[in-house]
């Protein structure tokens, strides 16, 4: 049987951030009885997290090994009762009207269970099911604005946290602020040979190459962004542009929107010597070669990087060793 979720993916699929299996139901964010009521239901369920990190268990499903999308690890979820103390915010139910929330710590709690370990979601995002995924991702976003938005940007006083952590509101004046998200194109960039356009950050390694990418600036759009991008960073003009899907990246508050940019005039490129170091064209032929020499470390799989990349190969491509 499909899956429903499909439905609402593009051509890039389901990306491993953008998942979820829970319904978030915010018209319960200021439904303080219904939230108590959840809160103390036994059945419910408390991710704590502290700066981007959660108790994992690793496992294997020895019936789905052979699945790319089998959980690999599990998040550690507590009754709330076994929950510390803190703000709370309200992730959402799940279809069985389990209800999730998560508790920002400190410090992780300690476990009985020897085998629970800190990991950051970049670490585990593609090892989690669905539901773990999208409770973590969710969890860590709101964990990191909360952390660093506790003063009034208007008044300078501290501000606590309302509609269910997904608010904060100043006790000062009154005034409520909303989760920050930077959004962020990320663009497959191809000449008319269909080659694929990477580029190489000095911070990265010698040989990590991925995909453009840059933050939508003030007053602009997306697809102008996209242009500008290219640009700037490649010398390249942009002649079309189609968008493909998006996934958040909370590191620490992006959204990540992905397209495919086409350009005419691949001989004009250049690194800018800044954002980029180097940029380089390949055909299909060329990437698969650099990259089982180990010439080219392609983008993790926990990125949209990745999928753009997948993407623009084609299905029926034999995607190299290692990949």
């Amino acid at each position: 049987m499909a899956d429903p979720r499909d439905e609402l993916t593009g051509p890039l699929g389901r990306l491993a951030l953008g998942r979820s299996a829970v319904d978030r139901q915010s018209e319960l964010r200021l439904d303080e009885p219904a939230l108590a009521a959840a809160w103390s239901n036994p059945d419910s369920r408390v991710l704590v997290v502290s700066e981007g990190r959660a108790l994992v268990l690793d496992e294997v499903d020895p019936v789905a090994t052979d699945s790319p999308d089998a959980a690999l690890a599990r998040l550690v979820l507590l009754p709330s009762l076994d929950a510390p103390e803190g703000e709370r915010f309200f992730l959402g139910r799940d279809e069985q009207g389990r209800a999730y929330f998560a508790v920002p710590a400190e410090t992780l709690p300690g476990r009985q269970d020897a085998d629970a370990r800190s990991a950051s979601l970049r670490e585990v995002g593609m090892m989690l099911s669905d539901l773990d995924a999208g409770l973590f991702t969710h969890a860590v976003a709101l964990e990191y604005w909360h952390r660093s938005h506790r003063f009034c940007p208007r008044c300078g006083h501290p501000m606590q946290a309302a509609s269910a952590g997904h608010v904060r509101r100043c006790a000062q004046c009154g005034t409520e602020h909303y989760p920050r998200t930077d959004p962020a194109v990320i663009m497959a960039v191809t000449d008319p040979e269909d080659r694929l356009l990477l580029g190489r950050q000095a911070a990265w390694d010698a040989n990590r190459y991925s995909v453009l990418a840059g933050f939508v600036e003030p007053g602009e759009s997306l697809e102008s962004a996209v242009a500008r991008e290219v640009a700037e960073e490649a010398g390249l003009t942009v002649t079309g542009v189609e968008y493909l899907g998006s996934q958040p990246w909370p590191f620490p508050c992006s959204l990540m929107l992905g397209f495919r940019a086409r350009v005419d005039d691949p001989e004009r490129i250049r690194a800018d010597g800044d954002e980029l170091q180097e940029v380089r064209w390949f055909s299909r032929a060329e990437l698969s070669a650099a990259i089982e020499a180990g010439e080219v470390i392609p983008a993790g799989r926990i990125s949209i990087a990745r999928k753009l990349i997948e993407n623009w190969f084609g299905e029926d491509w034999n995607h190299p060793a290692g990949w």
